[in-house]
């Protein structure tokens, strides 16, 4: 039976509402696509895929920004988006090490349809998976790629040991990939989702709702995953997307607030994290593409949300940033992997106690 989501339990976070379905995918075209790949006692990796549109995301580009809050991992194709202020590319989620085969595979499957004289830099973030998987195996293969693009779709999204979470920790428990939205009635009914692919943090430093949680379920009581003595690490990648009509440096404010989403939760940036983050719009769509001048227009008409009508969207931000990552630790379950290793899902009844005792209900 799948575990339950954060409001399941109760457990709201913010103020503003969720979205029908409380995920990225609340934005009207946004597709996710998972493919998780367990197999023996120590494979326990994936690869997640989000489309940004129902069309093709490599023919119709739309604006986006990034923002690093640390920088100790890779989100490749960011170099271009900066440039360009474009996403030109589905995003792919992975593991450290497969980064390249899924950077690869997403190009291969285009070329398939276009010919060889298609190119791209496309976007591909990961987090290091190593704790329970055979990492540097190299299980991720090209025929995983082509499972994730061909089962996204739009509608409730999987979270927790799915496609390239599926051997994230997340604060010395099972994390993994975890989604939230809000809708901005300030901004027109706008929509801002979220998806995390959260593997990062330490035990002691994990808040929920700003509920000392980590503290009050320490190792003792809540064994970590790893060696004893191990430093903690890992990273996290986030992905905002939103319906509200922005420019490519508006895409960049959004993106940065993620974290601060993260800092709720406990997260800090630490030396040894890869904190990446990437928002795109789709309020602006029919955008040219191509470097051919005789096929573009001279000008294109395009929408905003002024900067002093920001505000709200960035709460959005904040807010379901915290909520996908509490939902990734409420989605997983325990996992065993390589050399033994477990990381141990967050006891839900355990959290809702600690949540009651500052006045939120339990289920």
């Amino acid at each position: 039976m799948a575990r339950p989501r954060a409001k399941d339990l109760g457990i709201s976070i913010g103020t503003l509402p969720p979205g029908e379905l409380n995920a990225i995918t609340d934005v009207p075209g946004v597709r996710v696509g998972h493919e998780t790949i367990v197999s023996g006692e120590s494979v326990r990796t994936g690869v997640t895929v989000v489309l940004p549109h129902e069309g093709n995301a490599w023919e119709e580009p739309v604006f986006a920004g990034p923002h690093r809050l640390n920088g100790n991992g890779e989100l490749t194709g960011l170099e271009w988006i900066r440039e360009s202020g474009l996403l030109t590319s589905p995003i792919g989620l992975t593991n450290t090490h497969s980064v390249g085969v899924v950077r690869d595979s997403l190009i291969a499957a285009e070329v398939e349809g276009r010919g060889d004289d298609f190119w791209s830099l496309p976007v591909v973030g990961e987090t290091w998976d190593g704790v329970l998987n055979d990492i540097s195996g190299m299980h991720v293969r090209a025929e995983h790629v082509r499972a994730a693009l061909a089962s996204a779709r739009g509608g409730r999204v999987a979270e927790g040991n799915v496609g390239g979470g599926t051997g994230m920790i997340c604060h010395g428990f099972k994390g993994g990939i975890g989604t939230s939205s809000r809708v901005v009635e300030a901004v027109g009914d706008h929509v801002v989702g979220v998806l995390v692919q959260a593997n990062y943090g330490r035990r002691e430093r994990l808040r929920v709702d700003g509920v000392p949680v980590g503290t009050a379920i320490p190792a003792s009581e809540v064994p970590l995953p790893g060696e004893a003595g191990a430093p903690p690490g890992g990273s996290i990648i986030a992905l905002v997307a939103t319906s509200a009509p922005l420019l490519p440096d508006q895409c960049r404010r959004l993106a940065q607030r993620a974290g601060l989403g993260i800092a709720r939760m406990g997260g800090v940036g630490e030396n040894s994290s890869g904190d990446l983050f990437l928002c795109f719009s789709t309020g602006n769509r029919g955008l040219p593409t191509g470097d051919f001048a005789a096929e573009t227009p001279l000008t294109v008409p395009v929408e905003l949300v002024p900067a002093q009508r920001l505000t709200p969207l960035f709460d959005a931000v904040v807010e379901a940033t915290e909520e996908a990552i509490l939902n990734a630790l409420c989605a997983a379950e325990t996992m065993t992997g390589r050399g033994g290793r477990t990381a141990h899902a967050v006891p839900v009844e355990r959290l809702c106690d600690l949540m009651a005792q500052r006045g939120v209900p339990g289920r």
